[in-house]
């Protein structure tokens, strides 16, 4: 009789253990809501984001942007989000010249909890950006810090 309380109340934590975990995994939609939660506020569409200086020419949305100075803003428009991704993790931006939509791209948005886990090295300032063509010239980054969101556009250089 003692065996079978013994068998009965192991067998009863090891249940309650198994279901704690099950409810505390990192699952992707987890994470998703976590970071969706760390995110400031996010500026409202046609909001400027800041201004980029492109040194080359550049692919934006399969087009060519030419090498020059834009304004960058978030557009109305947003992609859809990937299975377990939260619906704010990527937005459309526009590149602005002369008042005029030239380019628009899917730019990466990251709070400012979670830009430690995602990007390593120099950041920009806050309100800021920074243009760098990254290892292996594949893509420039351009990168906007705009009210603690970060704004990443990875952009192929254009032929």
């Amino acid at each position: 009789m003692k065996r079978l309380v013994l068998v009965g109340t192991l067998m009863g934590a090891l249940t309650a253990g198994a279901a704690f975990a099950q409810t505390t995994a990192d699952t992707p939609a987890r994470r998703a809501r976590a970071a969706s939660r760390s995110m400031t506020a996010e500026p409202a569409a046609g909001a400027a984001l800041g201004t980029v200086h492109l040194a080359k020419n550049v692919m934006a949305d399969g087009k060519p942007l030419a090498a020059g100075t834009y304004q960058v803003r978030l557009s109305d428009e947003t992609p859809k989000p990937a299975v377990g991704e939260s619906p704010n993790a990527e937005r459309y931006v526009e590149f602005m010249r002369g008042g005029k939509v030239v380019g628009r791209e899917v730019a990466s948005v990251v709070g400012p909890d979670d830009i430690g886990q995602v990007a390593k090295g120099k950041r920009p300032k806050p309100n800021s950006s920074s243009v760098e063509l990254l290892k292996g010239g594949d893509y420039y980054r351009v990168w906007i810090n705009k009210g603690g969101n970060n704004y990443i556009i990875n952009m192929p250089p254009a032929a």
